[in-house]
């Protein structure tokens, strides 16, 4: 093999790599987009799985297991139940974004109008262990999510919450 061969197969390998089409070169995932979401239209306090989360406090937390899903764009949504030592409840619609270490609040439940009201802000926060956002990161870390995406199952997230996982994030 000649010097003058080598440098033809060269220039060759070096026009087929410069004529692959640049569509095939890269290929960019969509941006994420939110799935239209609604309020669902019954949940129980009675059927919510209870869960710890701390033993800073009296309230009892709980998710309807009825209404925890993992959405095709990957948000975490479910109704989450607070619960007071005088039976006094808050509920609230609201999902989990793994893949961001983000959550909203989609909406909250009015119990003298017996029905949900949209939430005042509707914007993604980021969750945090001071703040409002606190319960929410303790719940993702707890069950919700396996590292950036949502747990295998409904079933499993419930179980680690459930199971005391949520308990270690004090």
């Amino acid at each position: 093999m000649t010097f003058t061969t080598i440098r033809l197969a060269a220039v060759a390998a070096a026009w087929a790599i410069a004529a692959t089409p640049t569509w095939a070169q890269v290929d960019e995932p969509a941006p994420w987009t939110e799935a239209p979401t609604a309020p669902p239209a019954t949940w129980s306090a009675d059927r919510a799985v209870e869960f710890r989360l701390g033993n800073t406090t009296t309230l009892r937390y709980a998710i309807d297991p009825q209404t925890l899903s993992v959405g095709e764009d990957g948000v975490v949504r479910y109704v989450f139940i607070a619960r007071s030592s005088s039976g006094a409840i808050n509920a609230l619609y609201e999902g989990v974004r793994c893949q961001t270490a983000e959550v909203k609040v989609y909406a909250r439940w009015d119990p003298d109008a017996r029905q949900w009201r949209s939430s005042a802000d509707e914007s993604w926060q980021a969750m945090d262990f001071r703040g409002a956002t606190r319960r929410a990161l303790q719940m993702a870390r707890g069950g919700l999510c396996d590292g950036k995406v949502a747990n295998r199952s409904t079933a499993l997230m419930l179980d680690a919450l459930r199971n005391g996982r949520a308990d270690q994030f004090r």
